[in-house]
């Protein structure tokens, strides 16, 4: 049996080299623990990004995967499948929106968000033709296709990948005056994430989300709020947004809405907005599949069942208060909203990296961002035990 350092050497040697992962090789997970190929057991205090706020292989996710694979996986939108319906219904009775389209991945579904925000701006606002624009926020991440690193602020996702999709205008996240300055009778939709996550867990001013739905409503934009990593539960509410009682236009979901065991990503929201699409303006083959949508309702019922938000909003405030307590010469400062979490660093601390690294030696898992932030994102069902016994690793780290 190959161990952790064959598996490094063969993906370093056959591997495209877009990833800088810690050298960890896992091979089975349960609830907050994954094990390696060796045997070594760690807290996942990442979550995949937040795609497994359930935890890893939840046994009812598991258990639904098992037997919708056995009876149909695969149709294409071709026709009709029994699960796509459901999954569409309930969510729209979870949410309060009128109308979902599914895709796969997050990034899909945030192309989706600006095809039908950029077409309503056509359709039913009377924008001029190919000058609708979309305003976004410096610090954004919201995908890797071509027209999302279009507006990224990071240089990085952007050299060597142009010519670049224009159409969008960057404003300084958190600013109300700036959101309100840059629109223009062509604007169409102000794209934002409620809690900047690839950022480092930024999050903005109080109110910030509440007076931009103010603005957008005034101007007739469309505000679409990216819930891909903030949503379902892991800022304490069931969506970010609610954190301002705001109702966005468009919202983008993913990862945890399949609780990480398949790529499901849907955008709800009116039928005045998601109905400017007609037969042939848009699709997947995979998306809205049967196999997909059997595990995401089921992974949605778990959120709501077992009271994930409730769980992140009560263990978040926990956490997040015995960090701030814990004595370190690197730390500046402690941020973020439920259990999405960002330590951030001292520039004279050396970088996140090494923290994460020797997190990882005292069997925690955890990933650096933006060079000196390091989250903090473990599944919502941690327990209070789980979370002391994490401090404890937290606290010898941060203190050594």
């Amino acid at each position: 049996m190959p161990n952790s350092r064959d598996f490094i050497r063969i993906e370093d040697r056959y591997g495209a080299h877009n990833y800088k992962p810690l050298d960890v090789v896992l091979t089975r997970g349960q609830g907050i623990w994954v094990e390696d190929v060796d045997g070594k057991r760690y807290m996942d205090f990442l979550a995949a990004y937040s795609a497994v706020n359930q935890g890893h292989c939840h046994p009812r996710l598991v258990k639904v995967m098992q037997e919708q694979c056995a009876r149909l996986a695969l149709t294409s939108r071709a026709f009709r499948n029994d699960q796509w319906p459901m999954l569409a219904k309930e969510l729209c009775e979870l949410t309060g929106y009128e109308m979902v389209l599914p895709m796969n991945s997050g990034a899909e579904a945030v192309e989706t968000a600006i095809k039908a925000a950029r077409k309503w701006g056509y359709q039913i606002k009377g924008v001029a033709q190919d000058r609708a624009e979309i305003i976004v926020c410096a610090g954004n991440f919201h995908g890797r296709t071509t027209t999302i690193i279009s507006f990224s602020s990071d240089d990085q996702y952007k050299n060597g990948f142009g010519p670049l999709t224009p159409g969008f205008i960057i404003i300084n996240y958190g600013s109300i005056e700036e959101l309100r300055r840059s629109i223009t009778p062509n604007t169409v939709a102000f794209l934002v994430e409620p809690i900047q996550g690839e950022s480092g867990v930024v999050v903005p001013p109080d109110g910030f989300l509440h007076a931009a739905a103010e603005i957008c409503r005034e101007n007739r934009v469309l505000l679409v709020t990216d819930e891909i990593q903030s949503g379902l539960g892991r800022t304490g509410k069931l969506f970010a947004f609610e954190h301002e009682n705001v109702r966005p236009d468009m919202v983008i979901i993913g990862k945890a809405l399949s609780g990480g065991m398949y790529p499901v990503s849907v955008v709800i929201g009116s039928q005045e907005v998601l109905g400017v699409f007609k037969p042939g303006d848009h699709g997947s083959t995979y998306g809205g599949n049967p196999l997909g949508c059997a595990i995401a309702r089921e992974a949605v019922k778990i959120i709501t069942d077992e009271k994930l938000p409730e769980k992140s909003a009560e263990s978040g405030t926990y956490l997040i208060q015995k960090l701030t307590e814990i004595k370190s010469p690197y730390v500046e400062t402690i941020r973020g909203k439920g259990l999405w979490i960002g330590i951030v660093l001292k520039q004279s601390a050396g970088g996140a990296r090494r923290f994460c690294e020797a997190l990882q030696e005292r069997g925690i898992l955890a990933k650096e961002t933006h060079e000196n932030v390091i989250r903090l994102a473990p599944p919502l069902t941690i327990t209070r035990a789980e979370i002391d016994q994490a401090l404890e690793i937290i606290r010898e780290v941060l203190s050594e």
